[in-house]
């Protein structure tokens, strides 16, 4: 079967169980030693200041006012 012949309900139903069986191995998933550094940064900065960053609405905004 092509996933093309598939609804696009179908696909997006598709798409759910495949994301929550990465989600149920994520153990699994190995991060390089900088990207636990910068994962690490970036809480910590989060803790110091939860007023920086931005919300989701604006973010949101601003990737689609890009395309």
């Amino acid at each position: 079967m092509e996933i093309q012949e598939l609804t696009v309900s179908e696909r997006i139903m598709l798409a759910e169980k495949l994301w929550d069986s990465v989600l149920s191995k994520e153990s699994e998933i190995d991060l390089t030693e900088n990207q636990e550094i910068e994962l690490d940064r970036r809480l910590n900065s989060f803790m110091t200041d939860q007023e920086l960053g931005s919300s989701w609405s604006d973010v949101k905004k601003r990737v689609i006012s890009r395309k």
